[in-house]
């Protein structure tokens, strides 16, 4: 009985263990976890501050289409867009002259305009009203000499490459009769018919130049009409200030007949419209100038200091076409044209050319083309022997220099 007793008794003991054993797992199992550690929540990111931007708005006195003077502002405009990502940039189009102020009124009232390019001398006067008018916004005045606090002037010049056109036409012409085409009698297109009529006189005493005014920017019938009328007067060069090929286009048609006409392409690479009559050309590059002007106003580092490029700043180039310096057509002609050079002594045209090119790159100090002695077509000494056109005479240049015939028109 006392064996079956602790028999009983053992077992109520394990099974006793059991049940505490049991217990024991299931509290630890039920224990209270630590809280897990939670991320604080991301602070909300501060907005960026919006990009700063320029808007700039241009006047053009001819359609961009005109393959000229306002194609090629045009060009430099877009150089510009596509460097700086902050330029936004608004056009009008064939604005005439006597108009500008409205339009300069639409960019700035409605256009929210930062800043007004007005491309062309006829816009001078409105363009300073308009510095008045409006305090706050900055104004760009191409080829004019009126500036005002917030209004500057800038241009890039041409006239070194009309004076290598004119060694070019000098030494090519069977006639000595050389035309120039212009637009109007202001100092720009005087400056550049003296160029030219320099560069001619240098290689061919003998020749002359004549020149028909069209008054228009954009005439191609009119500048078509003076071109027919100087070749039907004797011309055989003509150059021109006009806003489209077709005086080129005139050259061209007659040297496809048989009479070789040799032109000069004007502001943009205009060789294609007269593969056999454009000996060469001047070209303009607006995109440096136009990339610096937006540039310092964006960074609050401009002045109205008036800005002047040419060749040296490579605003001013010499070309028909961007590919070639001359036509390679008349490469051999003008190798063969022999001229007398106090500088070089005997040198081909070709060659005088490009080395007065060269030394225009290095600057006006090395070549400028008007350097005395220089006297007007009535004999007055306007430039003594030794001396340079200043920058003001030049900007303000009324008289025909030796060579040009007749009388510029009042």
């Amino acid at each position: 009985m006392k064996t079956k007793f602790c028999s009983l008794a053992v077992f109520f003991i394990f099974l006793g263990s059991l049940f505490l054993a049991s217990c024991g797992e299931q509290q630890q199992a039920q224990a209270p976890k630590e809280p897990e550690k939670t991320a604080e929540p991301a602070k909300a990111e501060e907005p960026a501050e919006p990009a700063k931007k320029l808007k700039a708005g241009f006047i053009y006195v001819g359609p961009v289409g005109d393959y000229g003077w306002s194609h090629a502002h045009d060009l430099g405009k877009k150089y510009a867009e596509e460097k700086f990502p902050w330029l936004e940039t608004v056009i009008v189009e064939s604005v005439a002259e006597s108009d500008s102020m409205r339009i300069i009124d639409r960019l700035v009232q409605q256009q929210n305009c930062d800043v007004v390019f007005t491309t062309s001398f006829g816009y001078m006067d409105d363009t300073v009203k308009a510095g008045t008018k409006y305090p706050d916004k900055k104004f760009m005045h191409c080829s004019g000499f009126k500036r005002s606090e917030n209004v500057g002037t800038y241009f890039g010049d041409l006239y070194q490459m009309y004076y290598l056109n004119g060694i070019m036409a000098g030494a090519l012409t069977k006639t000595n009769k050389i035309g120039y085409v212009a637009a109007f009698p202001i100092p720009e297109l005087v400056r550049h018919i003296n160029a030219y009529t320099l560069g001619v006189k240098a290689v061919n005493p003998e020749a002359s130049v004549d020149v028909k005014w069209i008054y228009a920017w954009y005439g191609p019938d009119k500048a078509k009409e003076a071109a027919e009328a100087l070749i039907a007067e004797g011309c055989d060069a003509l150059a021109f200030t006009e806003d489209t090929p077709a005086v080129i286009e005139v050259g061209q048609d007659h040297t496809e007949k048989g009479k070789q006409i040799y032109t000069f392409s004007h502001y943009s690479a205009m060789q294609p419209y007269g593969k056999d009559s454009v000996v060469s050309g001047q070209l303009m590059d607006w995109g440096g100038m136009y990339a610096k002007i937006l540039e310092d106003i964006y960074n609050d580092k401009w002045t109205n200091e008036d800005i002047w490029w040419l060749a040296k700043e490579k605003a001013a180039l010499l070309g028909g076409s961007y590919d070639d310096l001359v036509n390679p057509k008349f490469v051999p002609a003008l190798k063969e044209a022999m001229v007398d050079s106090s500088e070089f002594g005997q040198i081909s045209a070709y060659d005088l050319v490009m080395k007065r090119y060269e030394q225009m790159q290095q600057g006006v100090d090395v070549f400028e083309p008007f350097t005395g002695p220089i006297t007007d077509n009535k004999g007055e000494i306007k430039i003594k022997a030794g001396e340079k056109a200043s920058k003001g005479d030049l900007l303000s240049i009324m008289y025909y220099v030796d060579g040009v015939n007749g009388e510029i028109p009042q």
